[in-house]
């Protein structure tokens, strides 16, 4: 189904998990939801990369409220959505499925509810050197804790 917005130029329920850190991932799930102040999209992320984490998969969710369409746009671009239906403002879910791309996520937590932050995105073409850019990070990140 496909959605116009304006301004836009069966699984097991134990392995949904709560990540934290850079992925390398593909869509598996698409939805759009409707709130009257913030309707948004819900997102199901397989991970693929780093594979110690290939058999997680995680949910988030892109705001399509006016003030939020930037961050839907950057993760539509970085995850090569198609740029003829994003030129016309439409999103359909369906094209949305097995788009991969490069995430950077955390948990958060909001009203008493856990909930997934997309924080960053990247084209999937990008993993190998931002792998190895996180993990140089988080080596120094431990050996400053050390001093």
């Amino acid at each position: 189904m496909r959605r116009h917005i304006p301004g836009l130029h069966s699984r097991d329920q134990n392995q949904e998990s709560q990540l934290q850190g850079l992925f390398l991932v593909r869509v598996d799930g698409a939805s759009f939801r409707w709130h009257p102040h913030k309707p948004f999209f819900s997102l199901r992320f397989v991970v693929e990369e780093p594979e110690s984490f290939s058999t997680r998969y995680f949910s988030g969710r892109l705001y399509c409220s006016e003030r939020a369409l930037w961050k839907l746009n950057w993760f539509l671009r970085d995850f090569g959505y198609d740029p003829e239906l994003l030129g016309r403002d439409q999103v359909d879910e369906k094209a949305l499925l097995n788009l991969r791309g490069i995430v950077r996520t955390s948990p958060i937590a909001f009203n008493g509810h856990s909930y997934q932050s997309l924080e960053s995105f990247a084209p999937a073409g990008e993993w190998e050197e931002l792998s190895c850019t996180a993990v140089e990070e988080r080596a120094e990140s431990r050996n400053a804790d050390d001093l």
